[in-house]
């Protein structure tokens, strides 16, 4: 399957659970609510963070907006109305007895409908919330309500699998139709759908049936005129048309997003997103917005393929319920463009109930229109004008000849590269975000329109004191060791990035410098070490100084940069590569190299990352080792990375399979922090959180674990002693790959350094340690019985011991089990050694 647009990647947003949206009718931004109390409002066209709004209550289930303010109904029963730019709440429109499970607001935007688990659906008036009118017709909850654009009609899904249809054309809104089978039977919090998705001109509406169709349904006779079949094999959980009416998208419990075209009831499109529980055009560009239960949000610019985009250039089209050529005369009907249609919705809900409204005298925008004549032949009013109201240009050709000749050069698929990272930093919670968080301390940064004022803080305050400081600058990067902290900014006014070095202690009167880079390049992530500062930059450069501040090397690596980090002399810079074996995203490409030394030891290699997955922070351990944690929540080192060629990424743990989350007993991620003294340093972040909450969180350790195998449950027909048994087997083999792997780094690191004495002594308590857990390991083989013997003298071949000593004790442990044969191949394999010979002859 190929794709004119870039796959989006999902924004976390929520924690997992329903997760809502809503474009605001000008189309500038998107606001979510979810699971959590958190609501989040993105501007579109911008990459940044959201703006997050956490002061109100759990659960949000339904939602609604104008341009001025946005509506959230939660599972508390409270709906409040907020500020669009301000975040803050303004008034409780209405208080349910039951959770809310859906909020409309009509186009005009001076009404909500408030569905819920009550039985009567509430209609409040926005500016004046001492205005309501009900709905009561229900015999049940319900799931959801809508509004038909041109506010004639409120559709009310009951749980109960009836449609409730009102009129409003009075004062109070009256039961117009009971459609009964036209939706599914559904309980409140199921995620498929049983909402009635109006079609942009409001003649008729569409909703998902039992048997996984779509129908549409048309105002006039209340009947079933079309289906759209074939698209999906599980529950329909999401619909919405374009703002144009030309298409339909749908999602289901299949894992598939289905692009219908209107007219035809063909399918265009497919794409694979699991989980979607909530889509939105927006009102405008080509562009289709959705939520799904991980609490993720999806912008996926460019949705509809460029071989179809021209059907979302076209006016407003009328519902296809037609048959046949009929349906084709809105291409001489409603030339207005979807502005001018929201400002006559405002019109004519000013007009209605009046003496003289003209809508019935005219019969309503449906029926009624500018028409625009092919007079001249020129085919224009086939090519439609678009959602500006302009011609397109399709009827001309290029000058090289007709469209069937063009190269569209946007129509190759552009690579999905990774976004830069810097390291131990958050995205902004509020006005607060943190700049670095390490074994050190934190330094955080809080966003004071003007200016930022900047606070860092240390675990050792006998070693060092905390400060806080007035940021002009606004930094936006910042890392912390021993020595000092480090701070970058990246100005969006046009003026030069400015790095900024502050050392803790100095033994003169002023020792912190400030720097700036030439005009027009970022910094893309920071790094620090007790010799250098690091810097990689938007123009692929390199840039290393001394910590005070002399430039001492400037290159540019051979990847887009991405992130960095550095230890010792050592530094290591990451950047985006050629695309990987899935063809969407850009592989990452790491190198190695010893700064002061001039030496690269390991140049453009490839960082291991599983399909899909992105990098969530690197840094070198305590002893020196490079560590990165990726998003599937696996930690990995770099083994031999001081020989050139040699290097390989080694699992140390993966959290998503530690004892702790067996069963799913707890539902937490790790936000890592530090590899040091053999563990992994992180902070456990709760439900669908994501990054570090304010106050500071305290730190967790956790052991490395190397996911060896995981150790079946035991069998019917199994002892207890076999079954414990077994699992100390695995537990043995686990730490014996683990004490190989760390005792591979440590080796390396003392090759490479000149050892004391008690690292010397450290390394043989490691050797020892290890030739232990064989021994072990023996022990139950040999209980297992003499058919074991061959991985028994396996497992004596690969100890360590220098002396002697263990393999005698291997041979007692034998000898203890009665294994008379392995014992006499032990003693022989223990005099070969000392006669400098083998061990191959002995396994053979």
């Amino acid at each position: 399957m190929s794709f004119d647009a870039l796959r989006p990647r999902g924004r976390p947003a929520h924690t997992p659970g329903t997760t809502v949206l809503t474009y605001t009718p000008d189309g500038r931004r998107i606001i979510t609510g979810g699971s959590n109390s958190a609501i989040r409002i993105y501007t579109v066209g911008e990459d940044g963070e959201p703006k997050t709004i956490d002061e109100g209550v759990d659960a949000h289930f339904g939602i609604g907006a104008t341009n001025g303010s946005f509506i959230m109904g939660a599972e508390d029963g409270t709906v409040w109305q907020y500020d669009i730019l301000s975040g803050k709440m303004q008034n409780l429109l209405v208080r349910c007895a039951l959770p809310v499970r859906d909020i409309a607001v009509t186009r005009d935007g001076e009404w909500a409908a408030v569905a819920s688990d009550e039985l009567t659906v509430k209609m409040v008036k926005i500016d004046d919330m001492t205005q309501v009118k009900y709905l009561r017709e229900q015999s049940k909850g319900t799931k959801h309500v809508t509004f038909d654009p041109n506010g004639r009609y409120a559709t009310v899904s009951g749980t109960d699998g009836i449609l409730y249809i009102y009129s409003l054309h009075e004062e109070e809104p009256e039961l117009v139709r009971k459609l009964d089978g036209v939706i599914r039977r559904l309980e409140p919090d199921a995620e498929a759908t049983s909402r009635a998705v109006w079609h942009p001109d409001g003649t008729a509406f569409a909703s998902a049936e039992a048997t996984r169709e779509i129908s549409i349904y048309s105002t006039t006779e209340w009947k079933k005129e079309k289906t759209f079949a074939g698209g999906h094999t599980g529950d329909i959980t999401a619909l919405s048309w374009a703002p144009n009416g030309t298409l339909l998208a749908s999602a289901a419990a299949d894992g598939q997003i289905v692009l219908w075209e209107a007219k035809t009831q063909k399918i265009l499109q497919r794409y694979d997103f699991g989980n979607v529980m909530n889509l939105a055009w927006h009102p405008t560009k080509n562009s289709l917005s959705f939520t799904t239960s991980d609490g993720e949000l999806f912008i996926y610019d460019n949705f509809v393929p460029k071989d179809h985009e021209s059907l979302l250039q076209k006016s407003l089209q009328a519902a296809p319920i037609f048959p046949g050529p009929l349906g084709e005369i809105s291409s001489n009907v409603q030339r207005t463009t979807l502005a001018d249609r929201s400002k006559e919705a405002i019109q004519r809900a000013a007009r209605r109930g009046t003496p003289d409204s003209l809508d019935d005298i005219l019969g309503g925008d449906e029926e009624m229109g500018d028409f625009v004549d092919d007079d001249d032949g020129a085919g224009y009013a086939e090519d439609e004008l678009n959602i500006y109201g302009k011609r397109p240009n399709g009827h001309l050709n290029d000058i090289g000849g007709p469209d069937s000749k063009r190269i569209h050069s946007g129509g190759s698929l552009q690579p999905l590269a990774h976004p830069p990272l810097q390291p131990g930093s958050t995205p902004w919670a509020g006005s607060r975000r943190y700049l670095c968080l390490n074994l050190i301390g934190a330094v955080w940064t809080v966003d004071q329109e003007t200016h930022h004022t900047v606070t860092v803080e240390f675990y050792d305050r006998e070693a060092h004191r905390d400060f806080h400081f007035t940021d002009p600058y606004m930094y936006d990067k910042a890392c912390l060791n021993d020595n000092g902290t480090l701070f970058a900014n990246s100005p969006s006014d046009g003026s030069a990035a400015t790095i900024f070095y502050r050392p803790h202690e100095t033994w003169t009167t002023r020792a912190d410098w400030r720097t700036q880079l030439p005009e027009g390049e970022q910094v893309r992530a920071l790094a620090l070490s007790d010799s250098y500062i690091v810097a990689v930059t938007s123009k692929d450069y390199v840039r290393v100084y001394t910590l005070f501040g002399t430039p001492f090397k400037v290159y540019r690596q051979k990847s887009q940069a991405v992130t960095c980090a550095a230890w010792r002399d050592y530094i290591m810079s990451i950047g985006n590569g050629p695309i990987g074996v899935d063809g969407r995203h850009t592989s990452l490409r790491y190198t190695v190299e010893n700064v002061k030394r001039d030496e690269i030891c390991q140049n453009e290699d490839t960082v291991a990352l599983p399909e899909g997955a992105s990098l969530q922070s690197v840094f070198f351990s305590d002893s020196g080792d490079p560590c990165i944690y990726d998003s599937t929540g696996v930690l990995l080192v770099l083994q031999h990375w001081r020989t050139p060629g040699q290097a390989r990424w080694v699992p140390l743990l993966d959290t998503k399979q530690m004892a702790r989350l067996a069963g799913g007993r707890k539902e937490e991620t790790y936000w890592p922090v530090a590899v040091a003294q053999d563990k992994f340093h992180c902070i456990i972040l709760k439900g669908g959180d994501k990054n570090p909450y304010f106050p500071r969180p305290l730190l967790s350790e956790f052991d490395f674990q190397i996911p060896i195998s995981s150790v079946p449950p035991k069998d019917s027909h199994e002892s207890e002693e076999a079954a414990a048994e077994r699992t100390e087997g695995s537990r043995f083999e686990e730490s014996f790959v683990r004490g190989n792997i760390l005792l591979s780094l440590f080796r390396d690191l003392l090759s490479s350094t000149n050892a004391t004495a008690s690292q010397r002594s450290d390394m043989a308590r490691r050797e020892l340690d290890l030739d232990k857990n064989l021994l072990q390991m023996l022990a139950i083989e040999c209980r297992e019985g003499e058919e074991r013997g061959m991985k028994a003298l396996e497992l004596v071949a690969m100890m360590t011991d220098r002396n002697g000593k263990m393999l005698e004790a291997a041979a007692k442990v034998a000898q203890r089990y009665g294994r008379g044969v392995l014992e006499d191949k032990i003693r022989d394999m223990a005099e070969r050694r000392v006669m400098g010979m083998g061990d191959d002859d002995e396994l053979a």
